[in-house]
């Protein structure tokens, strides 16, 4: 499962970061779609109109699960389990794709958030198998531009609609309507020393500064990640730059980040993150942080050259190596010992 927040700093930079939590390796690369390229998607192809970079696979095509295009806006695949109804049967009349070829599709054809809320009507998902993982993955998705407005496709009726999403934060099952009324259990609770009451005549001691958390949810359920989340991203303090905000989005994800053997299916299976993404939506840049080796940030810029020159899709190969700083002292600037 998944995790994924949106966050704005004090000088208006909008971002995008995610976990990609699942009991499968994808072995995920960072790939450039260009403009104006042929993808044979499973339900047919659709051409690219924009340009843009993601955590992708070239598997019968190519499949993206996150990125952000040209135009600044980024988008999340999510595992909505139990949730997710497609349609069985196309509508001919309607753009159709497979679940897993949505972020494919939007990144490649889409200007902002207002653009694919005019266009969503217009499409329909079909159930579809992905051969990788062998089913139909139920997704749905969070979609965010660089004006910062949010929102997020839960296909779960025949008409696609997208619903705005006033946290900014999406995990999995159940719904985000679900999700945002769960939040009133956690509505008491801050990010000060919570003062306390007496009982008859006895006054308990305070146990000091984060009692105001006390009863925040420290599991890894979807519920659980989502309030966790809403919380740290809404009390954090707001940093300034786009390298103090990425370090932020860091630091938030630590507290949703699933190491291996900690949360195990009833089938045996157990899910882990296996990578960590970051999105800068005004100036087009993805960054992914591998299970591998976490704090390393391997990145790639949307720079004009790539939108310009390169007319077929890149894949650029990413360290699995841990990162080891060794620092060494200069020994002429030691103190020396009497």
């Amino acid at each position: 499962m998944c995790t994924s927040l949106t966050y704005t700093n004090s000088h208006g930079g909008h971002f995008l970061a995610r976990t990609m939590d699942f009991n499968v390796d994808f072995d995920t690369r960072i790939m450039f779609m260009p403009r104006h390229y042929r993808i044979a998607g499973d339900l047919g192809d659709f051409k690219t109109t924009y340009g843009f970079i993601g955590a992708g696979r070239q598997l019968n095509h190519e499949i993206f699960t996150d990125g952000v295009n040209e135009c600044g806006v980024s988008i999340v695949a999510l595992y909505f389990p139990n949730h997710a109804i497609y349609q069985p049967h196309s509508d001919h009349a309607k753009i159709e794709l497979a679940p897993h070829d949505f972020v494919t599709w939007a990144l490649g054809n889409i200007s902002s958030v207002a653009d694919l809320r005019d266009r969503v009507k217009h499409l329909q998902l079909i159930s579809s198998t992905v051969e990788l993982i062998n089913e139909i993955p139920p997704l749905h998705f969070m979609v965010s531009d660089a004006s910062g407005e949010t929102a997020v496709l839960e296909p779960t009726s025949g008409e696609l609609h997208l619903i705005n999403n006033p946290v900014g934060v999406l995990t999995n099952s159940p719904n985000l309507k679900w999700q945002l009324q769960n939040l009133s259990k956690y509505g008491t609770l801050t990010n000060t020393e919570r003062t306390l009451n007496k009982f008859v005549n006895y006054q308990p001691g305070s146990q000091g500064p984060g009692t105001g958390a006390l009863g925040l949810p420290g599991d890894y359920t979807s519920m659980s990640r989502f309030a966790r989340t809403v919380f740290l991203k809404h009390y954090a303090q707001v940093p300034e730059t786009t390298t103090a905000t990425v370090n932020l989005l860091q630091h938030i994800l630590n507290a949703v980040t699933i190491p291996k053997g900690v949360k195990v299916s009833a089938t045996g299976q157990a899910t882990y993150t296996e990578y960590r993404s970051y999105m800068d939506l005004n100036h087009q840049t993805y960054a992914l942080e591998l299970y591998e080796n976490p704090g390393v940030l391997q990145q790639v810029n949307l720079t004009d050259q790539l939108l310009e020159h390169q007319t077929i899709p890149l894949e650029y190969a990413l360290s699995r190596t841990p990162h080891v700083q060794l620092l060494t002292a200069d020994v002429a600037t030691l103190p020396t010992a009497h």
